[in-house]
């Protein structure tokens, strides 16, 4: 089954936009995954194509309607088992845990909201789950959604060149990755770590293992503590790039 990406959106011309191009825009047109954007105001029911109305008990903005959200999503007519998401800054945090999770699956649809929110009625009757790629406000779910998706096409079979080639990516191991470094050997009077033109192996492993810690526990404790309570590891060396 090829996994597909189905999107809810108030403006479907926004995709796929980058997804169009570079490794997941290739994958798309080689048929590795699908995608389909779906425009919420064709389930409306009025000449004006209305999709929002002002929220109960006053306040400023607009929100989506239920009823007519609720018809979008019942249109789509998804397979069960699908997940059912929808993007929002007080959702669960996109995290590569959650990306592995999604790309494992036959591929999710994804509400992209507008305007000052989703009636909550039908993100309870539709089960959608919320999905937040970070703590800031966008002006829609588009670019959350276009995020999610590209973060799980580069892990289905046959995207990337080598299987292995996200083994030690950032968050792979619970770690943020290692410093990359490739030629010229010496830049303005900054050259590459002599370990890494060793030519040993393990000595390379070992140490980016070590950058890899040190970068981590210094620049997202938050992941150090977990990796420390998972590992019981407490110590991390200091990073040679952080100083």
């Amino acid at each position: 089954m090829t996994w597909r990406a189905t999107i809810l959106t108030l403006f479907p011309e926004m995709f796929p936009g980058p997804l169009g191009v570079s490794l997941a825009g290739r994958a798309l047109a080689s048929g590795l995954w699908e995608l389909e954007a779906r425009d919420i105001r064709a389930s409306a029911t009025d000449r004006h194509r209305s999709v929002d109305d002002t929220p109960a008990g006053g306040g400023p903005g607009m929100v989506l309607r239920a009823d007519i959200l609720a018809a979008a999503i019942d249109a789509a007519d998804i397979a069960p088992g699908r997940p059912r998401l929808v993007m929002s800054p007080r959702g669960r945090p996109l995290t590569q845990s959650l990306v592995a999770e999604l790309a494992a699956g036959p591929g999710p649809l994804i509400v992209c909201g507008r305007f000052e929110g989703i009636d909550q009625r039908v993100i309870d009757a539709r089960g959608l789950e919320e999905v937040s790629i970070g703590d800031y406000v966008l002006s829609g779910g588009e670019i959350g959604a276009m995020a999610l998706i590209d973060a799980c096409v580069r892990l289905l079979p046959g995207v990337m060149g080598k299987l292995s080639s996200g083994d030690d990516e950032s968050f792979s191991a619970g770690l943020l990755e290692y410093p990359q470094y490739t030629r010229p050997q010496d830049f303005e009077g900054r050259p590459i770590p002599d370990i890494l033109l060793s030519g040993d192996h393990a000595r390379v492993a070992a140490w980016r293992r070590a950058e890899a810690e040190a970068l981590t526990r210094n620049r997202r404790p938050d992941l150090w503590q977990a990796h420390a309570k998972q590992t019981g590891n407490q110590k991390a060396p200091k990073s040679t790039t952080d100083g």
